[in-house]
């Protein structure tokens, strides 16, 4: 069970690391107003892993992740119907970012270059190891059973907005092509294996590193299995 409650949980990452990309919406460049709402939104998925992880999940109350967000509890709920959705929504946002990084890739470049650098560009600062203490305390917040029911519908939205993004790469639709979302699904899994990794490394790592080393053996791995001649067909 807590093998199965980390995979679907290693996606959040440290707060610091989640921060330097704010989201941006898919239809051009934001206003200022909506830009004041995305920060909001950062601001307090960022208060609510926070405490929960200096304080213990079960110890931060909605009103302590307003406060520290410096806004009204009203506003916490204008944007999230729990703390528990709140700090899923780190996991969801990033995704957008992926997706929007991948739209973002040159036209010419090969499709999995273009997924590899929008997946990495989300990771940054590079070679920073996470303090010892802080990592730990993410893990027990993530591997919380009261965020497994959250965690588990933002990974379906979240291999959902990655699809479509791939899919928008290729030129194809979601409607007709599986592709995109079996391409979806497969990074998705690589990234879990290495936030996994991260969160267990003792000493601490760079997360960075681990992200890559997934993302290589993934195609390496598919190269290995699936040479040019694979013998396959579909009329099973």
């Amino acid at each position: 069970m807590l093998a199965a409650v980390t995979s679907a949980h290693a996606l959040t990452s440290s707060v610091e690391q989640l921060a330097q990309c704010p989201v941006r919406p898919s239809d051009g460049p934001p206003g200022l107003r909506e830009r004041k709402k995305v920060a909001t939104r950062q601001a307090l998925s960022e208060a609510a892993m926070r405490l929960a992880v200096q304080r213990g999940l079960e110890n931060v109350l909605v009103e302590d992740i307003a406060e520290a967000a410096g806004v009204s509890t009203r506003t916490f709920n204008n944007y999230f119907a729990s703390k528990y959705e709140a700090i899923c929504a780190l996991q969801h946002d990033r995704a957008i970012r992926i997706g929007e990084a991948l739209r973002g890739r040159p036209l010419g470049e090969p499709l999995w270059e273009a997924v590899t650098q929008a997946v990495l560009s989300q990771f940054r600062p590079v070679n920073r190891t996470p303090d010892k203490e802080w990592i730990a305390g993410i893990r027990l917040v993530v591997t919380s059973p009261a965020l497994t029911g959250e965690y588990l519908k933002v990974h379906g939205l979240v291999q959902y907005h990655f699809a479509a993004a791939i899919a928008e790469r290729l030129g194809t639709s979601l409607e007709t092509d599986m592709f995109p979302r079996i391409m979806a699904g497969a990074v998705s899994a690589a990234m879990q294996a290495a936030m996994e990794r991260w969160l267990r490394s003792d000493p601490p790592v760079p997360l960075v590193p681990l992200m890559r080393q997934a993302l290589r053996e993934l195609a390496e791995g598919m190269r290995s299995v699936l040479p040019a001649e694979s013998g396959l067909d579909d009329s099973g």
